[in-house]
């Protein structure tokens, strides 16, 4: 999937791109086409960086309620030709999604869509899934031939079956099926399901991996085998070693830290960074001028200490330009004191100009902020809360400014509570002014909402009592 091109945050189409609650009065103020085109935009080009992560669904799913928007563009992409070539979940995963939290709200429109994208879809499993939650069991039992059309009877489709009943998110629609009296339905679905139980047990009688007895060798080799095919198993190693090592192998360790191969150096550090050896610290210092490979390991081995010599040495290291300098302001953030409050700062606001809104460093930078309750770290926190494309990222942005910006209950906490993320719209719900009518009525409406997470309800009914509801 390309990544997505976000409009500019001052857009309609780009605060509903980045989930703001601000999209969500601004498209109920603006013309219901335009609003509905902006929506449908967002919805049919998913907009998120992290689709697996970043919640939208149910905030376009409320939008299309209240604008009594028609499905008519979410069903023509549904169902392009191009659906059965590109057959990517991040393609109608978030359509589907939508679908299912209208159904949800009683959309009978959004309930007849999944249920003819499921028998026909290539993305059938996520419909199905949507299904599992909102249909009832007539329409379930609906689906149990065309779904099983998808898996011939041979050897070849009886395995897909199994790995598809064996991994359903949801197994609902597949125990109904197998209740089914038809032998072409529940014997086969049965069947499968009983496959895919042998299959799991297989899997479990043959472990790979290290196992008791094993050497400090044998384990740095296990780890160089899994680089060289290409798989990462630093901090597994590192635990295997922390089973099998001896006061006696520590020379031999601190040896592969050193300059071992690189699978067996990058297991060593993160087993000496999490045993706080002394000497682990100049070891690290040493691997950041190593191979990519080797300097990355040396960097998150450093970040996985909690010691007070890691955030002291952070302290020293902190002004370098490079991976290390990076790692140790966010060790400062998370585990420094006020002392570091300077040091913090100048990295969130030398990020923010040199790497921009969307930096991977910002997380720990904020939260740092937050936690150390930076006062004057406010104007470039609202500008990563306006400008940034995680709706993840704005969420922890709102976190830290309600600990630091005494205008935050009567600034951004009121469009919060409309914000596609629960957790920002449950910081809201603590912190906005319940002053502003805008607030009162919205804090009712999500008391009520049956979708809304219980959280969000919590935060909300400590804000508004039994009287005021």
């Amino acid at each position: 999937m390309f990544d997505p091109v976000i409009a500019p945050s001052g857009t309609l189409l780009g605060l509903l791109q980045r989930g703001r609650g601000d999209g969500t009065l601004h498209a109920l103020a603006a013309p219901r086409a335009e609003a509905l085109a902006a929506l449908n935009h967002c919805v049919l080009n998913d907009p998120r960086h992290d689709w697996q992560v970043e919640n939208r669904s149910l905030y376009y799913a409320r939008l299309y309620l209240d604008l009594h928007g028609g499905l008519d563009a979410v069903e023509h992409h549904l169902f392009l030709a191009e659906d059965h070539f590109d057959t990517e979940e991040s393609r109608t995963g978030l359509a589907l999604a939508v679908l299912g939290h209208l159904a949800s709200y009683g959309r009978r429109d959004a309930l007849e869509l999944l249920r003819r994208y499921a028998a026909t879809g290539s993305n059938w499993a996520w419909a199905l899934d949507e299904l599992a939650l909102r249909d009832d069991d007539s329409g379930l039992r609906s689906l149990a031939l065309p779904v099983l059309a998808r898996f011939p009877a041979t050897p070849e489709g009886d395995t897909e079956l199994a790995t598809a009943v064996r991994d359903a998110f949801e197994p609902r629609p597949w125990r109904l099926w197998a209740d089914d009296p038809r032998r072409e339905i529940g014997d086969r679905i049965r069947a499968a399901g009983e496959q895919g139980s042998f299959d799991r047990w297989q899997r479990q009688l043959r472990p790979s991996g290290p196992r008791p007895g094993w050497s400090v060798q044998a384990v740095f080799d296990w780890a160089q085998q899994a680089m060289e095919r290409g798989s990462v198993l630093h901090v597994p190693a590192a635990r295997c070693l922390s089973a099998v090592a001896g006061p006696e192998d520590r020379p031999m360790i601190i040896e592969a830290a050193r300059g071992g191969p690189d699978g067996a150096r990058c297991a060593a550090l993160h087993y000496l960074a999490e045993a706080a050896d002394p000497v682990v610290l100049d070891l690290i210092e040493a691997a950041v001028g190593a191979d990519r490979t080797v300097a990355d390991a040396a960097v998150s081995a450093f970040e996985r200490m909690c010691g007070e010599e890691a955030v002291d040495r952070a302290r020293g290291w902190v002004h370098r330009p490079d991976a290390l300098g990076a790692s140790a302001a966010g060790v400062l953030a998370g585990r420094g004191g006020t002392r570091d409050t300077p040091l913090v700062l100048g990295a969130l606001r030398e990020t923010v100009r040199a790497d921009g809104p969307d930096a991977p460093r910002l997380w720990t930078l904020v939260d740092g902020a937050g936690r150390l309750g930076i006062a004057c770290a406010a104007p470039v926190l609202r500008h990563v809360y306006r400008e940034t494309t995680s709706s993840h990222l704005r969420g922890r942005t709102a976190r830290a400014l309600a600990a630091t910006d005494p205008s935050y209950a009567t600034g951004f906490a009121v469009e919060c509570l409309w914000d596609c993320e629960e957790t920002t719209r449950e910081v809201a719900a603590l912190h906005a002014e319940t002053g502003d009518v805008r607030v009162a009525e919205r804090l009712r409406r999500l008391a009520a909402d049956p979708a809304e997470e219980a959280e969000v309800q919590t935060a909300v009914r400590s804000r508004i009592g039994p009287a005021s509801s």
